[in-house]
């Protein structure tokens, strides 16, 4: 047998539990939204890698390396070996970085790395003219 409530006894439960109801599907809502969230990446920066090179592709041993931050003007070196790679693990995604490799006097070209480059891992080859 059901009992059916009628009169302000039975609007209070009504909107007792339309509260209720509204709260539980708040709170259900809120504990799906961090699923919802794009997972960051927690990598501590980015990392740069790449080769130098002379005019043939030959991979270019003892060569140094020059990574410039633009806004500090910090520099950061890496004499390569004989296979020509370098590499530099956590520069920071928010600076603009110029990179640039010598020998015996001899300069590459400056590249740029811009913070608007949302690589993680960013490959640049530098070549040296050594005639």
């Amino acid at each position: 047998m059901a009992v059916v409530l009628v009169g302000e006894l039975g609007g209070s439960y009504m909107k007792t539990a339309r509260i209720l109801l509204t709260g539980l599907l708040a709170l259900t809502l809120l504990a799906a939204l961090p699923s919802f969230a794009k997972d960051k990446d927690t990598t501590p920066g980015r990392l740069l890698t790449g080769k130098v090179l002379d005019k043939q592709d030959n991979p270019v041993a003892n060569a140094v390396v020059y990574v410039t931050d633009a806004r500090t003007r910090a520099v950061k070196t890496y004499i390569v070996g004989p296979d020509g790679t370098y590499r530099f693990p956590a520069l920071s995604a928010n600076v603009d970085y110029e990179i640039y490799a010598q020998l015996d006097g001899k300069s590459s070209d400056t590249k740029k790395m811009s913070q608007f480059d949302d690589r993680k891992q960013v490959k640049i080859d530098l070549r040296l003219d050594l005639k």
